[in-house]
């Protein structure tokens, strides 16, 4: 990969462009950084108190009646953003949907297994298990790089 650096102060803003013939794994980690940047902290309640987050210290974020809620080793805080705007801060290449109502950490994931109905369970390193829905068990087979076809 060859990097190109051009500091001039005729630049009024940060341009960031990026020239590939494809998408491959190295192009997805430097999109993932540069997005990752975006989002440094949550700010999560518990009660009265909030609590700044770090995202690589979430679990995995889920919905309750009362919002979401980002679950980590110290416990359970209400966010204020919806999944879909945590999806869209989040680095995808930490953070995956399982199903309508849980993002996860993929660096939090301990095992998984099959279920009875084409769906798949996840287990965190926590103990926590969720459940993957069978429309994001090709995303989450793709993340965990288990598509890949077998030689011989």
């Amino acid at each position: 990969m060859k990097v190109t650096l051009d500091i001039d102060e005729i630049y009024e803003e940060t341009k960031v462009t990026i020239h590939c013939n494809e998408v491959d794994d190295s192009i997805k980690e430097v999109l993932d950084f540069l997005k990752g940047k975006k989002t440094e902290f949550l700010v999560g309640r518990d009660g009265e108190m909030q609590h700044i987050l770090k995202p690589d210290d979430i679990h995995f974020f889920h919905t309750e009646k009362e919002g979401v809620m980002a679950v980590t080793a110290e416990g359970s805080f209400s966010l204020k953003e919806k999944l879909y705007e945590l999806e869209e801060m989040l680095p995808p290449a930490k953070f995956i949907r399982l199903s309508k109502s849980v993002i996860a950490n993929l660096h939090e994931l301990s095992r998984f297994e099959a279920s009875f109905n084409g769906t798949l369970v996840v287990h965190f390193k926590s103990g926590a298990k969720e459940y993957v829905s069978r429309t994001y068990v090709s995303g989450i087979k793709e993340a965990l790089k288990m598509n890949r076809r077998k030689n011989g």
